[in-house]
């Protein structure tokens, strides 16, 4: 039997390499095999004047609607600014137990936070949030497991004490051990 296929779908530009080390982080944590694809959706419906964000919610049906054949699981990657509407803001999100997530890049970089560019940094974090919100995908909820990458985290220095694995206990119940 194949295992399962996880297609990643980006919105906007991304730097080939850097789509290539995400889907191999992602490949090596799930056991699966990782599709790229480029999606061509105008996503500026989804704009919230009031807030000068991106609508969460309605992203993440909008990716839902995205087919691909043969794939278990999809995440869009994105380059703006996410909230839903009871928090401020999101690094991602994802349907629990589902099929379907997403990342954005956006409050990820040092940049924004007033420091000097570090793209290392930029691209394991950005790892991090893809694999948490596709864990979220295979059923898994916050661990509390410092460690654990399906930790919680509000905060840009959250994403950065974790690492970007499944803790024991989280892989065991992702049936990915």
């Amino acid at each position: 039997m194949n295992p399962p296929t996880i297609t990643l779908f980006t919105f906007g530009h991304f730097e080939r390499g850097f789509l290539e080390r995400i889907s191999g982080a992602v490949t090596k944590e799930y056991n699966c095999s990782v599709v790229i694809k480029e999606a061509h959706t105008d996503i500026s419906e989804f704009f919230d004047p009031g807030r000068r964000q991106y609508n969460g919610d309605k992203l993440l049906r909008e990716v839902d609607t995205l087919q691909v054949q043969g794939s278990a699981k999809v995440i869009g990657l994105f380059q703006v600014d996410l909230f839903i509407p009871i928090l401020t803001y999101i690094f991602g999100q994802a349907q629990l137990g589902g099929r379907t997530a997403i990342a954005s890049l956006y409050r990820l970089s040092n940049e924004r936070y007033g420091m000097k560019a570090d793209d290392e940094l930029l691209l394991n974090r950005f790892i991090k949030e893809v694999i948490h919100e596709l864990g979220h995908t295979f059923g898994l909820i916050h661990c509390h497991t410092a460690s654990c990458v399906m930790q919680s985290s509000t905060y840009v220095e959250d994403i950065d004490l974790k690492n970007s694995h499944l803790c024991s206990k989280c892989r065991t119940e992702t049936g990915k051990v």
